[in-house]
């Protein structure tokens, strides 16, 4: 091998590390969190149902 050829595949391993060290601080820290999730669900009414029931009066069926 050249020396060339080992200090381009030792820079490659070495960037590889740092990106990977990156994703994992990334990860760890919170930057993928969902920080609209919240915040929309907040405003959606579980309580609500989606189709209106239809009251029965005494004696309907």
């Amino acid at each position: 091998m050249t020396p060339i050829l080992i200090f381009l595949l030792g820079l490659a391993a070495l960037m590889v590390v740092i990106a990977g060290a990156g994703i994992f601080w990334a990860i760890r820290s919170g930057q993928f969190d969902d920080m609209e999730g919240p915040a929309q669900r907040i405003l959606m009414d579980e309580d609500d149902p989606l189709i209106p029931r239809r009251t029965l009066r005494g004696g309907e069926k």
